[in-house]
């Protein structure tokens, strides 16, 4: 599936849809060359779901969690993982099924990430940016061409 978005704010209400489509443990990766936007589709999932605070890249902190009305949000940057491993020390087994994980960078992660429900590819166009986007079961990827279709 692709999907052209004009602008920041196309990213962030893009975001907020798929709030409404991702399962609550749901694992998204999502991949895209520096400034290309990850972390703005992040803010308007988390937007999505009723959080009004702020937003930062995990860049240095690796994983900021986000709980909203009993909903647990964990968004990684594995931007600066220096081993895969290092995701055991940081928790990850047990917030596997606790909440929506979100992964930028995810292939420094390899080998020790589960499986993406969800793979999101935000690539840089002249205007604005390309996503493409891929589900793994089929009852996602329904809700997201529908989505699509309408957006």
């Amino acid at each position: 599936m692709k999907l052209h978005l004009p602008d920041e704010e196309a990213q962030v209400r893009f975001g907020a849809t798929l709030a409404s489509l991702l399962p609550p443990c749901a694992i998204v990766f999502l991949e895209g060359d520096l400034g290309a936007g990850k972390t703005t589709l992040v803010r308007g999932i988390l937007r999505g779901l009723g959080w009004q605070g702020n937003v930062k890249s995990p860049t240095y902190t690796i994983v900021e969690p986000y709980e909203l009305d009993g909903v647990h949000l964990y968004h990684f940057d594995l931007y600066r993982l220096a081993d895969p491993e290092e995701l055991d020390y940081l928790g990850l087994r047990e917030m596997l099924g606790q909440g929506m994980l979100l992964f930028e960078w995810p292939e420094r992660g390899a080998g020790s990430l589960p499986d993406p429900d969800c793979v999101i590819r935000i690539f840089h166009s002249r205007e604005g940016r390309e996503l493409t986007i891929e589900a793994s079961n089929k009852e996602l990827r329904r809700r997201l061409e529908t989505a699509l279709r309408e957006f």
